[in-house]
């Protein structure tokens, strides 16, 4: 009986020892599963904040961006208006500088009409011309409805412009002193002696307009001197300022002079002109006058 006892006793203890290493083990186990899983997680953390933070900063440049695509939009926006405000503005402004160049132009007619107070006179714009850069034959919106006729005089620019040489009711063709069939009997201011105004279109590229026989008997005049219509003119009245002497110098026959004159008139940029409305009275017949239409025309 008494062995019966001791194995009972060892198998009691072998039990004992064997759940003691069961449970040893399963603490180390534990121990060593959570030192795993701890790593595991340290590990996660360093590979998925890395992560995070980049998805974090690409959301922040996504709505950045977002937002700056916005804010392109409205500046774009906001730059069509001011460039539309821009040309506004530009088209007023050369609306005003064309009417200060107007008022300019017309305060000079204003003034060329009280410098030739004497003659009545209508005034004109230029509403087309013959090709070229030169108002050497253009027309005017003025015509016999306005008392406009053939052979009046034209000015502007304080000086002469030329003469009419056709009409219709409501228009006229205006020959000007600058083309090449234009001849004026014109005279030095300073001496009353006559000359024969030429016109020649090359000479225009340079400014300038010829005079011939002049006849300067004692030899005043000089360059800066007026040269103007003259008395004895058949189409154009007398005194109206033609230009100023650039050049002059004495014929090969020693009696008459001849030289260049530099225009009053702008024959580049004529917009408005002044019709005198009276035609010059030679007491000449028609036949004379056609007869010496190729000395002044």
């Amino acid at each position: 009986m008494k062995r019966k006892k001791k194995r009972t006793s060892f198998k009691s203890k072998n039990i004992l020892i064997i759940m003691t290493i069961l449970c040893v083990g399963m603490i180390v186990y534990g121990l060593s599963a959570y030192a795993r899983l701890e790593g595991l997680h340290s590990a996660a953390g360093y590979l998925v904040t890395p992560f995070q933070k980049g998805m974090s900063t690409v959301g922040k440049i996504l709505k950045g961006t977002t937002l700056s695509f916005a804010d392109v939009g409205k500046l774009q926006d906001e730059n069509k208006e001011l460039k539309k405000k821009v040309s506004d503005l530009t088209e007023q402004n050369n609306l005003l500088l064309q009417d200060q160049d107007k008022l300019e132009r017309l305060e000079q007619l204003f003034a060329l009409d009280a410098e030739y107070s004497e003659y009545d006179k209508v005034a004109a714009s230029v509403i087309s011309k013959d090709p070229g850069n030169w108002y050497n034959t253009f027309t005017i919106d003025r015509g016999t409805e306005d008392g406009i006729a053939v052979d009046m005089n034209v000015i502007a620019d304080g000086g002469l412009v030329g003469i009419v040489t056709e009409t219709g009711a409501h228009w006229a063709t205006v020959r000007s002193i600058i083309d090449d069939s234009s001849n004026v009997s014109a005279m030095a201011s300073s001496t009353l002696d006559t000359c024969l105004v030429t016109g020649d279109l090359t000479l225009m590229e340079e400014g300038k307009l010829q005079f011939i026989q002049l006849y300067d008997k004692e030899d005043v005049v000089s360059i800066g001197d007026k040269i103007i219509t003259s008395n004895i003119s058949d189409k154009f009245l007398r005194g109206i300022l033609i230009g100023y002497i650039s050049d002059i110098s004495t014929d090969a026959n020693n009696l008459t002079k001849s030289g260049y004159l530099v225009p009053v008139v702008d024959f580049a940029h004529l917009q408005e002109v002044l019709v005198i409305k009276k035609l010059k009275q030679t007491g000449k017949n028609s036949v004379s006058s056609a007869s010496e239409s190729g000395k002044e025309s």
